[in-house]
Parts: structure tokens; C-alpha cells; sequence
């Protein structure tokens, strides 16, 4: 009695020293994230430039996370975490990838804490879960703070594998409520967790054995764990809509995509994650699609590939069952995200593989084991490889992490292990034109275009930063471009508005305005830019003062009355339309306030203004007309 009870402590202790070895490498390789900025690429939309979530927790802000789409997902349970983040830490960035990297350790522990609650194996729980906590692949899902869906996800999806569990071994119905709970908290952080019941089913064959039946033929049992499934199976369906819905914008270049490019890359990068789970080497933020340039070759072996492992997991599924779980669960588990319906213009994504890639693990793991069970010195060898590869894999995952230390690494790294990545030349162009380095802002820029010309967000930033070199004509080329791919994008509208103004296109600007509050009435740019030339405006046939005075009090609700210059504009609006009284007493308390500002020009200028309308006469700007700058 004795000897057991000591084995059982041993065990325990064991339990926990796995634990704690666990928690310890995933610090030793993310813990230098929290010495890093964001990066350019998805964190603006996600947190800093997001009004939203920048301003941090509150009710109006929780109920527009539920209500509403956030770049393209509806996943409010990482948007609130983003808000709670910049509610706690402002945007220190540092605070922001402690909470990746802290959820992405809870979520290891947990994915040890089921494997070896279900399969009673300890060695081969903790190292499939060692290679999760530090395979570089799982670098973007960690250190990118945009991906916080991934980590938050993963904590779910872990706590729903424990809660079944606990489930199968006493079934009742608050016991599967807890699971329907977490998998619901899943899907709202992200909703490739929709094959979250099928991952439960293979579970089910393998190693929780409930497949096999006592009273009823298998047949039966299976239809039974089958419709076990289908409450959980609803909340997935009903995920799926919604996912669907909220990126139909997303998938709109991807529809020039033939099916047979679609699925051909699929295919491909099957074989391609596998090749980079053994081989990770060469990894980026982004790998461009191939769209149809993929050789036949390359596309004939995949499919050998995937069809030759299939067979083979069915083949010998009684003597390794955990073959084909681990199998499906790889080959399952990316269906949302392996490009059948292209979300992007990327090829394949490290991140995708953050969950389907433990299925793999666990095939590898359990089949070494049992290859070489009838050796000598088993124990010894298992441990000394599995030291070596755990060893050699947190090396290359603290590399790969180190590439995330900020934007222009980031994209230089990728421009240097892939080829063809127009989204990295882009990125690189925006963090030069940050700089105020315009020739290698634009030569990036124009390289990208060149590779895509249909990359959007490159014209955008390839508009801009000839823009501020002054080169106006050309900038406008761009911005058409861009606005013709991407027709609602207000911004640009109110951008190119200005630049046509500066070419005394005035029409052509006022068009471009009108749009842009179209599609967004309570743009306050727009609406203080129409104001403006509907006011002073020498032509006649232009000016409307009443639809001024509209426009400009709307500009002046929208600021809060906070904006020195919205003063002027309606100010010239009131004058335009014969009510001078109003137009002094505005530019007045426009002048205080640009005064209070610190905006003694703006002050000066105002009160120069108030002569003039004191005088009768209304306020024009010639410079609507001769090609200047104008408010």
C-alpha cells in the first residue's frame, strides 16, 4: 500500500514539474515580445488606430464589440480583451504581448493537462505539448499582437477539450453545458473553431474509446456520439453565417480566383505546413498566393501524399488509433482556412496551423513510441530525442520571435526568404514614408504595384507619398486607381478631393466629397471641405450658401466644437448666406480658441476675417481656382 501511494505522489510531482517545465519555456522563448512594439500590419484596425478599443472598456464599447464586425470577423471576445488591454496598459505595447504570451502558456498547460488526462501517457502528453508551447510556426499566433484571436482561442479550445473530458466520464447536463459554454467563448474569439465538434468525434475513437459499444452495435453507438454533437455542431453552423457574412468584402479578390487555383494550392499546402512542421525554415508574415502558376507536378505529389497518409491512417487505425485521430484532426481542422474559400491574398499562414498541427503531433509522438517499444535503452532514447528537438525548436522559435521586433524587420526578413510578396513591399513603403524617406517609400511602392497592380492599399500609399513630394498629377493617378479598386473607401475620397482642388478640379473634388459623405454621413472632413468651396468659392455657380451653413454645422456637431479651423469654415458659411452677425461672433470664439491652442496664425487669420464680415462683404478664397493649396 505503500509503494503505491509513493508512486502516485512521484506521479503527481511529475504532473506538476511538466507543468511548471512547460510555463518556463514558453517564457524563456516570448518573454522578449514584451520589449516589442506593434507592428503596421493588422495592430492599427485591431488596437491603436481603433477609436473603439484604443479607449478602452465601457458599455457602449462591449455592445458595439457583439454588434458589430471588426476587420472583417465577428470575434468580440478578443475585441473586449483589446479594449481591457488599452483599458489597463493604455497602448504600452509591451502590456499587450504579455497577454498573447500569457494565454498562449495557459493553453499549453491545458492542452497537457487533457492529453494526459485522457490517455494516461505522460512523456508523450508533455512533449506534444512542448513542441506546441515553442514550434516556430506558432510565432505569429504569439507575437503578433493582431492574433490574439489565435491565443485566445487555443485557451478555449484547450478548456473544452478538459470539459469534455470530465463530461464523458459522468454525462450529465450541466457537465455538457460547460462544454456547449466553452466552446461558445471559442468561437467568439475566433470562428475557425467551427470544427471544434468533429476534433470531439475523433476523440471520441481515439483514446477516449467511446466507439466501442457494450449493449447496441458499434453502428448505433456512433449515430449516438453523433447526435451528441449536433447542439454543438448548431453553434458552429451558426458561427459559420456569421463568419461568412461579416467577410464578404475579404473574399471579393478572391473570387477572380478559378476553383481549380483554389483548390490546387489547398492541396499543396497540406503538404507544405507538414513539411514545415519537420523543417521550419523560411517562415514569413505573409507568402503570396500563387493563383494558377503552380506546377502539375508539385500538385500531383501533394495529392499522393494526402491520399497515401489517408489511407494508411485507415488502413492501420485498429493497431494505431491514434494515427488516424491525429490525421483528421489535422487534415479537419484546416478546412476553414486552407483556402477553399480564399479570405486574403496569402497562399498559406503559419497561424493556421497554431491547432490543426497538434493532431499531427500526436500521430508522430504516439507512432515513435510504439515503433520502438521492444528497444533496450527505449526510455533513454525517447528522452534524448525528445530533449533534442524541444531544444532545437525553442532555438528557432526565439529566432523566428525575434524577426517581430518591429514592422521594418518584420518585412525585411520576408522579402528575404519568399519571393514575388508585393504585401511586404508594401509595408516596407509605408514604414518609409513614416520616416519622411519618400524615394525609398516610393520605390517600394511602385515595385508592389508592379508585382499586383490590383494591391490596393500600395496605390493608396504610393498616392500619398507622392502627394508630399509634391508630385500631385501622379498622385491622383493612384488615387483613382486605388478608389476604383476599393470604392468605398471614404479617406481617399476626402485625400483625392483635396488633391483635384490643388488642380483646380473643382467639380471633380466636390464629387468626391459628396461620395465620401455618402457613404459616410458623419465625416466631418468631407462635410467641412464642402462647406468650405460651397462658401468661398469665386465661381458663381458653385456657391450655395444655405447648403454651406448645413454642411459646416454638421462639421462643427461632429468635431464637438473642439476645432479651431471648423470655426472659420462656418463663419464663411454664415457670411455666404448674409448672416454676418453670426459669422463675427463665430470667427470670435474660433480666434479664442486658436489662441488657446496655441495656433496664433489660425488666430490672426480669423481675425482678419472678422474685418471683413463686419464690413458686409463674404469671405472667397481664390486659391479654389489657381491650383493652391486650400483649408
Amino acid at each position: 500500500m505503500d509503494q503505491i501511494a509513493r508512486g502516485k505522489l512521484t506521479s503527481r510531482w511529475a504532473f506538476i514539474a511538466v507543468c511548471v517545465c512547460l510555463a518556463v519555456v514558453t517564457w524563456v522563448v516570448f518573454a522578449q515580445t514584451l520589449r516589442y512594439d506593434f507592428v503596421n500590419y493588422d495592430d492599427p484596425q485591431y488596437v491603436y488606430q481603433n477609436a473603439r478599443i484604443s479607449s478602452g472598456i465601457n458599455f457602449a464599447n462591449v455592445a458595439w464589440a457583439f454588434s458589430h464586425i471588426h476587420s472583417e470577423n465577428w470575434h468580440p471576445l478578443t475585441t473586449i480583451t483589446h479594449m481591457l488591454d488599452c483599458q489597463l496598459h493604455g497602448l504600452n505595447a509591451g502590456w499587450h504581448h504579455f497577454t498573447n504570451v500569457l494565454l498562449h502558456c495557459l493553453a499549453v498547460v491545458l492542452l497537457f493537462v487533457a492529453l494526459e488526462r485522457m490517455t494516461g501517457a505522460l512523456w508523450p502528453s508533455a512533449f506534444v505539448s512542448a513542441v506546441f508551447a515553442v514550434h516556430p510556426l506558432h510565432v505569429e499566433s504569439v507575437a503578433w499582437i493582431a492574433e490574439r484571436k489565435d491565443v485566445l482561442s487555443a485557451f478555449f479550445f484547450m478548456l473544452t477539450l478538459v470539459a469534455y473530458l470530465y463530461y464523458t466520464r459522468s454525462p450529465f447536463v450541466g457537465r455538457y453545458l460547460t462544454v456547449a459554454l466553452a466552446v461558445v467563448l471559442g468561437l467568439m474569439s475566433k470562428p475557425m473553431l467551427v470544427t471544434l465538434p468533429f476534433v470531439l468525434l475523433l476523440l471520441d475513437y481515439w483514446p477516449l474509446g467511446r466507439f466501442k459499444a457494450r449493449r447496441s452495435n458499434t453502428r448505433r453507438r456512433v449515430l449516438q456520439l453523433v447526435l451528441e454533437k449536433i447542439p454543438l455542431i448548431a453553434l458552429s453552423a451558426v458561427s459559420s453565417i456569421v463568419t461568412f457574412l461579416a467577410q464578404r468584402g475579404a473574399i471579393g479578390w478572391t473570387e477572380q480566383l478559378p476553383v481549380s487555383a483554389r483548390i490546387s494550392n489547398a492541396l499543396v499546402a497540406y503538404v507544405v505546413y507538414i513539411r514545415q512542421m519537420f523543417w521550419p525554415a523560411g517562415l514569413a508574415v505573409f507568402y503570396p498566393h500563387p493563383e494558377s502558376r503552380l506546377p502539375v507536378w508539385e500538385i500531383s505529389l501533394a495529392l499522393i501524399v494526402l491520399v497515401g497518409i489517408t489511407a494508411a491512417a485507415f488502413v492501420f487505425r485498429k493497431q494505431a488509433p491514434y494515427f488516424v485521430t491525429g490525421w483528421l484532426w489535422y487534415l479537419g481542422m484546416l478546412v476553414p482556412v486552407i483556402g477553399l474559400v480564399q479570405v486574403g491574398w496569402q497562399g498559406h499562414a503559419d497561424r493556421y496551423t497554431y491547432l490543426p498541427q497538434i493532431g499531427l503531433y500526436i500521430a508522430v509522438t504516439w507512432a515513435v513510441a510504439d515503433l520502438i517499444r521492444s528497444w533496450r535503452f527505449q526510455r533513454m532514447a525517447l528522452g534524448v530525442a525528445a530533449l533534442i528537438v524541444v531544444s532545437a525548436l525553442s532555438w528557432r522559435g526565439w529566432l523566428q520571435t525575434s524577426y517581430w521586433r518591429d514592422s521594418e524587420t518584420l518585412f525585411t526578413h520576408a522579402l528575404a526568404v519568399t519571393s514575388n510578396n508585393d504585401v511586404a513591399l508594401n509595408n516596407l513603403g509605408i514604414i518609409f514614408l513614416d520616416k519622411g524617406q519618400l524615394d525609398d517609400a516610393i520605390s517600394k511602392l511602385e515595385a508592389a504595384i508592379d508585382l499586383r497592380p490590383e494591391n490596393a492599399p500600395a496605390h493608396d500609399n504610393l498616392a500619398k507619398a507622392l502627394l508630399k513630394k509634391g508630385q500631385v498629377t501622379e498622385a491622383m493617378v493612384h488615387y483613382r486607381k486605388f478608389l476604383e479598386l476599393e470604392p468605398a473607401n471614404v479617406e481617399a475620397r476626402n485625400t483625392l478631393g483635396t488633391a483635384l482642388i490643388q488642380q483646380g478640379h473643382v467639380r471633380e473634388a466636390l464629387d468626391q466629397w459628396q461620395e465620401a459623405l455618402a457613404l459616410q454621413p458623419e465625416n466631418g472632413n468631407a462635410a467641412s471641405n464642402l462647406a468650405w468651396v460651397f462658401a468661398t468659392c469665386p465661381e458663381d455657380s458653385i456657391r450655395d450658401g444655405t447648403r454651406a451653413v448645413e454642411l459646416a454645422e454638421k462639421a462643427f456637431r461632429i468635431s464637438g466644437g473642439k476645432i479651431p479651423m471648423i470655426y472659420r469654415v462656418l463663419a464663411a458659411a454664415y457670411a455666404e448666406s448674409g448672416r454676418f452677425a453670426d459669422a463675427v461672433e463665430t470667427a470670435l470664439r474660433g480666434a479664442e480658441l486658436a489662441t488657446s491652442q496655441g495656433n496664433p496664425p489660425l488666430a490672426a487669420e480669423l481675425e482678419s476675417n472678422i474685418a471683413l464680415y463686419r464690413s458686409g462683404r463674404p469671405l472667397r478664397d481664390p486659391s479654389i481656382t489657381n491650383g493652391s493649396s486650400s483649408p
